[in-house]
């Protein structure tokens, strides 16, 4: 993709609304803008982002055995008043009456619709176990929409539901969702905390969720400093273990982190002062076991091969794929823009022309953008002709990983500039050597990587 020709509202001045830093800088680098309150239209650099957040996702469930579709973002009122939710459920939920005069509501969850798709098609326990999920646009009518896409009305997430026979199986899908979530917020480089926390208006007892610390975290976080010393890492787990994937739910859990909710002085107390650390943090996903909740209240079934007639356990796990792109934000920027991690950058290198229209300095950008796309890397080819300075800035603001800058004085002894936007440091090479570079680091990151 070349500057010239893309669409990059870039601003200089900070929107007088914009409170937190992802906010400000999603709107100056213009990958969102507001159509109304709390609700956003993604322009093409943040719906790159937000797409490469969603692959990632989307491969994280399908590794754990998890099985993709899609619902409908409206849905009858009859599902949720069969469960009871309908009533209980508050003002967040946008109520809408039809043509018909039928009560209909824009999902701000999917428990009761996935539900009567299984009873209307699962029937015998040798269908179980069962894990289904989407990714897909929800709305909850926040009565103070705020902080850009962080906390909005309208937010693409990802739902899960399993089906299972028995509690010890659902809590096997409760573990494996943890164990297939620790590896997808690290593919992003984030660390999210699994932590104790309240279960709302889903229901149940178990329920966990991850937070990534940062200073503008809605929920105030209380934590042992060991859990931040834990990482997934790139260890293969056996999905089907019931052993294995308790292991780790029991490694990532077994230090106290909690949520302002579920805080416990009593049980606070007992973690060793020096290693006490209490902050802020974001909300990105959250799994839960609520047993059979909405199976005996809406009939979903099976054939125990027993004889007998038992409602299913089920469990929900979501995980909040637009809030993660204010979220990575939040965690990894500076004073002068995005500092986008390599998994979910939107370009893996920008490209940038000293001095357009000069003969040598744009044969070797063309060569340049030739050679990383052939690697199956995606540049973007800052051609504007535009002083140096400025296209350094919107480079920052952007915040892509990498950086290839070409100018004529390199040029001569046939060097270019190959610099890191997290650390700042530059290093001259020649083309080949950091196109080479760049395949080495993305390799982990993007299967289709030439070597």
């Amino acid at each position: 993709m070349r500057l010239s020709r893309y669409f990059l509202p870039v601003l200089k001045e900070t929107p007088a609304e914009a409170q937190i830093v992802s906010h400000r800088y999603m709107l100056r680098a213009g990958m969102i803008k507001q159509a109304s309150a709390g609700i956003y239209s993604w322009l093409p650099l943040g719906y790159k982002v937000l797409r490469r957040i969603e692959q990632i996702v989307h491969e994280e469930q399908v590794r754990a055995g998890h099985i993709p579709m899609l619902m409908p973002t409206l849905q009858s009122a009859d599902l949720w008043k069969e469960s009871g939710r309908y009533d209980a459920y508050g003002p967040e939920m946008l109520r809408i009456r039809d043509r018909h005069d039928r009560d209909m509501l824009y999902g701000p969850t999917n428990e009761e619709l996935i539900t009567d798709i299984f009873r209307s098609h699962v029937t015998s326990y040798k269908d179980l176990p069962l894990t289904l999920y989407h990714i897909q646009w929800k709305f909850r009518d926040e009565i103070r929409p705020r902080f850009g896409v962080m906390r909005g009305r309208e937010f693409l997430m990802k739902d899960g539901y399993n089906f299972d026979l028995t509690k010890e199986d659902a809590l096997h899908a409760y573990n494996r969702h943890l164990v297939s979530y620790l590896r997808t917020y690290e593919r992003m480089g984030l660390q999210a905390i699994p932590m104790r926390a309240d279960s709302g208006p889903i229901g149940g007892d178990d329920t966990h969720e991850f937070l990534v610390l940062a200073e503008t975290g809605e929920s105030e976080v209380f934590y042992d400093s060991e859990i931040t010393d834990l990482k997934f890492g790139d260890r293969t787990i056996d999905y089907d273990s019931h052993d294995q994937c308790r292991a780790v739910l029991e490694e990532f859990t077994s230090r106290y982190a909690r949520t302002d909710e579920t805080h416990d002085e009593a049980v606070w107390a007992d973690v060793p002062e020096e290693r006490r650390r209490v902050a802020r943090g974001i909300e990105v996903g959250q799994i839960f076991y609520f047993g059979t909740k909405y199976s005996e209240a809406m009939g979903a079934v099976v054939d125990d091969g027993q004889g007998g007639r038992v409602p299913v356990h089920m469990g929900s796990h979501g995980i909040g794929v637009s809030r993660l792109v204010g979220a990575i934000i939040e965690a990894s920027h500076d004073e002068n823009g995005i500092i986008w991690p390599e998994g979910v950058t939107p370009y893996q290198v920008g490209i940038v022309n000293l001095k357009q229209g000069d003969a040598g300095c744009d044969a070797a950008c063309e060569d340049l953008y030739k050679a990383v796309t052939a690697k199956g890397l995606e540049p973007l080819y800052d051609d504007r002709s535009e002083r140096a300075g400025a296209k350094f800035a919107t480079m920052d603001l952007i915040g892509l990983p990498w950086r290839i800058t070409v100018g004529p004085r390199g040029l001569k002894s046939g060097m270019v500039e190959l610099t890191s936007r997290r650390t700042g440091e530059s290093e001259e090479m020649t083309p080949e050597a950091a196109i080479a570079r760049l395949a080495g680091i993305y390799a982990p990151h993007y299967p289709q990587i030439a070597g």
